[in-house]
């Protein structure tokens, strides 16, 4: 059979790319598309507007961006056997764009398009469709089974300090995926999409990405905030990341290199390594001021967590005493003692207050912006469709349902059928989010639509919520404000994150 291809009068070529398989429903491929290009080390890049060879080779993914290597097998619980094959890196040629389509859909420009922003602290590309565990074959075929195809694509980006740059320009992550949204709405339709049905998703720094760009426009129809938004890593001062490059333009010194801007990738990269730089941040830049009052521009915004969340803090937090914790939260006489007497956080309960450390990030981080964004939304006149998942870990449940397991759900790129319950919940996640994308209300947004536990999956009422979040201590760090438990989570977490729990 030929490979699918697709011809793009406006980009001057013709797409070759690749037909797979899942339980009997083909789906194409292109891979690797360029849409920009990195003119120098921390510039900004410009965007691909067209191309001089009349046939591409789509066929493959595309280098990412250069990154200290790091398992994402780990976090995940996926068994040491499961092969990853090494990703090729390339600091200039990893600004790429993969899509996925139904087949027949090329060049109609009829179906609704999701736009993946991948996560991993902003610093590595967590879980790839190269990888396997995040490949849109399963999501997309699923679409196709239900009557509701959709086209996604996933915008690859720089990342680590090849993002961050040094104090000239910033940002350059969110600066990416802006000329890669930008190359959606221009060229999408040559593949099948609609470049005026966008709906914009990431999970983790993927979510806080998608977050960023919801505050600074151009709107989009619908966006997912997957456990991530600005509120887990909110614009930081530019005094700030001026130390970490102060401290890195030293590190690079000492290997005889004049400076972050002419050191070799290899020598960055140990820079990195050798630093414990283990999460980046989004600097403060004029267009993401007052982004805490500042409206989403999505029709409508789906938006939840897992239940553990702040176990990538987990072995962190745990090196800390009782003594240490508790005095975190005395950094505010009005409310520090009543934080601390709500998350059991008791000096001579070592135990106790690594756990509620670990709580009171939770909350803070993941569960109170779901509804601190939620009411501004719905003020707004938006809709808003809140979500938990709390199924466990498929391999370990002891685990919990931590940071990240939803990607194994949502995707089914790893096979789940040996847990039966697990394999339910990736079913009913994958057919909500293709009603989601395709304009269909994916449950009532009078309600929450719970995954998991045992393998159950239903819409619930606020009084049932409560008996899985912690909504009691909502309300405290609500009343209290951001101004009071940030210092706190700032005192418990810096240095302390690691995809490696």
């Amino acid at each position: 059979m030929a490979p699918p291809q697709i011809q793009h009068d406006a980009l001057n070529a013709t797409f070759t790319g690749i037909e797979t398989q899942c339980d009997g429903t083909s789906v194409h491929h292109f891979r690797g598309i360029k849409y920009a290009n990195i003119p120098g080390r921390f510039e900004r890049a410009t965007p691909v507007t067209g191309f001089e060879r009349a046939v591409i080779d789509a066929s493959k993914f595309g280098p990412r961006c250069p990154q200290v290597d790091i398992d994402v097998r780990h976090l995940l619980r996926i068994p040491e056997d499961y092969v990853i094959e090494k990703e090729a890196e390339d600091e200039f040629e990893c600004l790429t764009i993969d899509v996925t389509v139904p087949p027949g859909s090329e060049g109609k420009g009829e179906l609704p398009v999701l736009v993946w922003i991948h996560g991993g602290s902003q610093i590595m590309t967590f879980c790839s469709a190269a990888s396997g565990i995040c490949d849109p074959t399963r999501l997309v075929a699923d679409s196709i089974i239900s009557d509701q195809p959709f086209v996604f694509v996933s915008i690859n980006y720089r990342l680590n300090i090849f993002s961050f740059g040094d104090g000239i320009e910033k940002n350059l992550a969110l600066k990416d995926q802006r000329l890669g949204l930008e190359w959606v709405r221009r060229n999408i339709a040559a593949f099948g999409g609609n470049p005026e049905n966008i709906t914009l998703a990431g999970e983790s720094a993927g979510g806080v990405y998608v977050h960023a760009h919801l505050i600074t426009g151009p709107p989009v129809k619908r966006a997912v905030l997957a456990s991530g938004s600005l509120y887990l890593s909110s614009p930081l001062p530019v005094e700030r990341g001026n130390v970490l490059i102060k401290a890195l333009e030293a590190k690079v010194q000492e290997y005889g290199q004049p400076s972050l801007r002419e050191a070799s990738v290899t020598v960055l990269l140990q820079a990195l390594k050798e630093s414990n730089v283990n999460t980046m941040w989004i600097q403060e830049e004029e267009e993401l001021k007052g982004w805490e009052t500042r409206i989403e521009q999505a029709d409508e915004v789906m938006i939840g967590d897992t239940e553990y969340e702040s176990v990538i803090w987990r072995n962190g937090i745990e090196t800390f005493d009782g003594l240490t914790i508790a005095a975190a939260f005395e950094q505010d006489k009005t409310w520090g003692t009543k934080l601390r007497k709500a998350y059991q956080v008791v000096p001579d309960r070592p135990t106790a207050c690594k756990l509620g450390a670990l709580d009171l990030v939770n909350d803070a981080r993941w569960t109170l912006p779901v509804e601190l964004v939620t009411d501004k939304l719905t003020t707004a006149g938006k809709r808003v469709y809140k979500y938990v998942v709390d199924q466990p870990n498929p391999w370990q449940a002891s685990s919990r349902a931590h940071h990240a397991v939803d990607l194994l759900f949502l995707f089914g790129g790893v096979d789940l059928s040996f847990n039966l319950a697990a394999d339910a919940v990736g079913k009913e996640m994958r057919a909500r989010w293709v009603q989601f994308v395709a304009g269909k209300g994916p449950w009532s947004v009078e309600r929450r639509f719970a995954f998991g536990p045992v393998g159950e999956c239903k819409e619930i009422d606020e009084g049932q919520f409560a008996a899985r979040r912690r909504v009691k201590q909502l309300r405290l760090l609500k009343e209290a404000g951001i101004g009071v438990y940030l210092p706190i989570v700032f005192a418990l977490t810096a240095g302390k994150i690691s995809l490696l729990n």
